[in-house]
C-alpha cells in the first residue's frame, strides 16, 4: 500500500475563558490543547502526525476526513484544517544512525580531539538547534 505524503484533517478549536484552547479531531477521536492559537495548532499538527503514523504502522484503516464545511460547531468553537507532512513524521520515528563526512580545519580538529569532544553529539545538537527541534 502506497503511503500518503500529506494528510489534511479538520480539528475543532474550543475557546473557554481562562483555559487552554482545546483541540479535537472528530474523525480520529483524539484531542490536545494549546496556550494560544499558535501553540494549539502546533500541538494539533504533532498529534495528527503521531496518530496517523501509528495507524499506518498498525495497518489500521485511515478514515476519510470530514469536509470542513460539514463540521458542526458551537458558538465558542471554530473548525481548522490541520495538515501534516508524513515523510518528516516517519523519519523522526527512525533512529537508525547514518554516516556523514564533514570537513573542518586541522587546528579545530586537533583542539576538539585534545578536549575529548564527541563530534557526532556536537553535530547533532547543532543541527537540532538550527532546525528548532
Amino acid at each position: 500500500m502506497k503511503k500518503v505524503d500529506r494528510y489534511f484533517y479538520p480539528a475543532v478549536f474550543t475557546y473557554e475563558p481562562d483555559q487552554e484552547i482545546a483541540v479535537v479531531f472528530p474523525d480520529l477521536g483524539c484531542a490536545t490543547s494549546g496556550e494560544n492559537d499558535d501553540d494549539a495548532l502546533l500541538s494539533a499538527r504533532e498529534l495528527l502526525g503521531a496518530v496517523l503514523c501509528g495507524m499506518e504502522e498498525d495497518n489500521e484503516p485511515i478514515p476519510a476526513p470530514t469536509p470542513l464545511n460539514e463540521i458542526k460547531l458551537e458558538a465558542n468553537e471554530c473548525a481548522v484544517l490541520v495538515d501534516v507532512y508524513m515523510p518528516s513524521v516517519r523519519m523522526a520515528q527512525v533512529s537508525k544512525a547514518v554516516n556523514r563526512t564533514v570537513t573542518l580545519p586541522a587546528w579545530l580538529n586537533a583542539m576538539a580531539l585534545e578536549n575529548n569532544i564527541n563530534f557526532s553529539q556536537v553535530l547533532q545538537e547543532a543541527l537540532k538547534q538550527q532546525l528548532h527541534v
